[in-house]
Formats: structure tokens, C-alpha cells, sequence
């Protein structure tokens, strides 16, 4: 400040407007002031209204703020020889200025060239399902290769994302019909599973309810007004079972006494007597004609 008091009276009112314009920096809350004196680095400012050496200072200012680097899509051949494209996204934000702006020309380059070889090697290092369905480990190894370098930059890695992985068209054709067999597979065994069960629980309804023919006949009745709730022009009422068993025993025939050993007996004697009386009635048997007779009788008469 008092060499621009000196220069000021030096050149008047004009030039201390001039030296003032030249000379006065402000810095935003996110960003941080490096200041070179002839070509090295003196100082670092904070955010504010800040005083440089007019023609001798030079400052240079440097974001403090997360950066959002996208990185172009990668492809590559993953473990199981696929190839897919890849593309992510790198959250990164500088923690010293001073490494930004001396140790790395283009710090924003720098961690992009990093964030697409490192995609690169990730993607050759693992196979096609890690790449679909362990994406939180892929990341995190993403972000440590990334992290490796950019610590010497003065650049922290927040986070690496994986947005998306392209396939070929074959591929994806084929993962489909394998998730549709695998679908369809389940739906079966699901079935097959629900059959066995309601097998079980019918077995048990239909022996609880062979013992009580009431409760037989009040599922009955219920599913009739089931079936007569849905407004049907045609109402199937089936026969129950039981009532055709009833039926059944109470028309069939009374069964007769068992006869006693006299009864019996008497019939025994009875069919005897009918069997001696059926022979006797019976024509005896005519003896063979005599063959000398029967042949006089066929000779002509002389």
C-alpha cells in the first residue's frame, strides 16, 4: 500500500486511479488466489478484496469447487472375451492450488487422460457379470486408480460412477431368451410348489370332512350361491353324493333269515325225492333193431 502511495504522488491523481484499477484483485468464496512475483509463487489469498504490486505482481486464480468430469465411453473386452463400451463419471475438486497450477500444466486434462486408461485397464480386469451387477466395487477400485496420481496434482477424487455398459445386439438377444427360460422356469417350479401345497390342505379338508357329511354339504351350498352370485342364465346344480347313498340303502331289498338245520335238512330230503322222480319218468332206451329183419323186410317180393 505505500508503494502505491509513493507511485500515486509520483504520477499524480490520474495514475492513482490507474495503480488502483491494476492493482486490486477480487477473489470469490470458492476460489483461491495465487500470487507470482516475478515468475514464483509468494503467497496464496483467501476470498476477498485483495492488494497486488501493479507491473510486478501477477495472480492467478484457481476453483475451489467439485468438478464434474465426464469421461467418453471406453470399449474394451471384458475377462470372459466381450466387448462392451463403457462410459463414467469423475467427481473430483482441488484441495491445494499451489500443485494444481506448478506440478501439472492442465490439471482438468490430466485427471480426464487418467479417468479413461484406468476405465480401460478396469474393464479388462473383469468379466461381464461384475461389470452388470458389481458396479459399487468397480467403482471404488476405479477411484483408487484415479486417486493414485491425482494426489501428486493437489486433486482429490470424490467419487468415480460407471453410467452405463453398452452391449452388442447379439448378446443382449441372448441374455433375453436366457432370462425368459429362467423366468419361465421359476413360474413352473412356483406352480408345481403351489400344487403340492394345495394337494396337502385338500387331503386334510376332504378327511375332516368325510367325518361329518353336514359340513360336506354346507360346501356345497356355498358353492352354489358362489356360482349363482355371478348372474349366470344357466345354474348347474350338482347332485350330492350322500343323499344318492341314502337312497341307495334305503330301497335295497331286506335280507332273509338264514334257514335252520331242520329246514335244511328237509330240503335236502325234498331235492332227493325230485331227483328219483325226474329218473323215473324218464323213457327207457329202445334196444338196436335187428339187422337180419330189417333186411327181409327191404327185400322185393318175389
Amino acid at each position: 500500500m505505500e508503494t502505491l502511495v509513493v507511485l500515486g504522488s509520483l504520477l499524480g491523481a490520474g495514475g492513482i486511479g490507474v495503480l488502483t484499477a491494476a492493482s486490486v484483485r477480487v477473489i470469490a468464496q470458492y476460489e483461491r488466489g495465487l500470487v507470482f512475483r516475478f515468475g514464483r509463487v509468494v503467497a496464496t489469498r483467501d476470498p476477498g478484496l485483495r492488494w497486488l504490486i501493479p507491473f510486478v505482481d501477477r495472480m492467478r486464480k484457481v476453483s475451489m469447487q467439485i468438478v464434474t468430469l465426464p469421461v467418453p465411453a471406453q470399449e474394451g473386452i471384458t475377462r470372459d472375451n466381450v466387448t462392451v463400451r463403457v462410459d463414467a463419471v469423475v467427481y473430483f475438486r482441488v484441495f491445494d492450488p499451489v500443485l494444481a497450477v506448478v506440478e501439472v500444466q492442465n490439471y482438468l486434462f490430466a485427471v480426464g487422460q487418467v479417468a479413461q486408461t484406468s476405465l480401460r485397464s478396469i474393464i479388462g480386469k473383469s468379466d461381464l457379470d461384475s461389470l452388470l451387477c458389481n458396479r459399487e466395487e468397480l467403482n471404488k477400485g476405479l477411484e483408487i486408480m484415479i486417486d493414485s496420481p491425482a494426489l501428486g496434482w493437489g486433486v482429490h477424487i470424490d467419487r468415480v460412477e460407471i453410467k452405463d455398459v453398452a452391449l452388442p445386439d447379439s448378446l443382449k438377444r441372448s441374455m433375453s431368451r436366457q432370462a425368459e427360460a429362467e423366468r419361465e422356469r421359476r413360474a413352473r417350479v412356483i406352480s408345481a410348489e403351489g400344487e403340492l401345497q394345495a394337494s396337502k390342505m385338500l387331503a386334510q379338508a376332504g378327511a375332516q370332512m368325510s367325518e361329518s357329511p353336514a359340513a360336506l354339504q354346507l360346501r356345497l351350498l356355498e358353492t352354489v350361491v358362489q356360482v349363482a352370485a355371478e348372474k349366470n342364465s344357466t345354474l348347474v346344480l350338482p347332485f350330492p353324493v350322500e343323499l344318492l347313498r341314502f337312497l341307495e340303502r334305503s330301497t335295497a331289498p331286506a335280507a332273509a333269515p338264514a334257514p335252520s338245520t331242520t329246514d335244511q335238512a328237509a330240503l335236502a330230503e325234498q331235492d332227493d325225492k325230485s331227483a328219483e322222480l325226474a329218473a323215473s319218468e324218464q323213457p327207457k332206451q329202445l334196444d338196436p333193431p335187428d339187422e337180419s329183419s330189417t333186411a327181409q323186410a327191404n327185400s322185393p317180393r318175389e
